[in-house]
């Protein structure tokens, strides 16, 4: 049965997943795995769902694509239905950045050595948790939609992560260090927006004043100053 298509968040996602087994978190359809598993990225995926609804969901669609024998579907909450070890490779996406904090500082030791991120807003609580833990930042996107989506994928690697190397460090801590490398358009235009509205509301000891000199030490990285 043909698997609808990814949205183009998703598709984001898809592209940076490969590994040899996969845990979707919050999964709810289903669809990404699906596509990871016909695609070739990974030979198996592990679906988690908590709620019963997209719990449902996600089984009814996994047994339409005749899928049951390599992607297997768990009731829980984050990581917990997973063993230590038993996943490489995971993703959580479309949820807030403070929601998925949440889901990885309580994985613990399930955590696996590759984490493909993407939240509905700012990616920046992620990244700073990342180089606490110990994950590099080895790629990331910006999607635009309702509003810009970024997608992270996250390595486990000794030593301090090189993509900040050369950076602002607030600036690519907020929008990103590859982002702000690789200039795409969506990155201009959001961190433009940003300098226009935040610049009426910045005063000495407001957060708006920070936020805008981070807005204006990204714009400075996109001119090429």
């Amino acid at each position: 049965m043909p698997t609808p298509a990814l949205d183009p968040r998703l598709a984001a996602v898809l592209a940076l997943v490969e590994a040899e087994a996969h845990a979707d978190i919050g999964s709810d359809h289903a669809h990404l795995p699906i596509h990871l598993i016909r695609e070739g990225r990974v030979r198996r995926c592990v679906v988690v769902e908590l709620n019963p609804g997209p719990l449902a969901h996600a089984r009814r669609n996994v047994a339409l694509a005749r899928l049951e024998d390599r992607i297997e579907v768990r009731e829980g909450d984050g990581f917990a239905p997973l063993l230590p070890g038993e996943i490489g490779s995971a993703s959580v996406s479309g949820m807030g950045a403070g929601t998925a904090l949440g889901i990885l500082r309580r994985a613990g030791e399930r955590l696996p050595p590759t984490l493909v991120l993407q939240t509905n807003d700012s990616a920046r609580p992620l990244r700073v948790w990342a180089r606490e833990q110990g994950y590099h930042l080895t790629a990331e996107r910006l999607i635009p939609g309702y509003w810009p989506y970024p997608v992270l994928r996250l390595e486990r690697r000794d030593g301090p992560d090189p993509a900040y190397a050369g950076l602002p460090e607030d600036a690519a801590l907020r929008y990103g260090p590859h982002l702000l490398r690789e200039r795409p358009e969506v990155l201009w235009r959001l961190v433009r927006a940003d300098v226009a509205r935040l610049t009426p509301l910045a005063a000495p000891g407001r957060t708006a004043q920070v936020e805008l000199e981070e807005a204006r030490e990204a714009l400075a990285v996109l001119e090429g100053q």
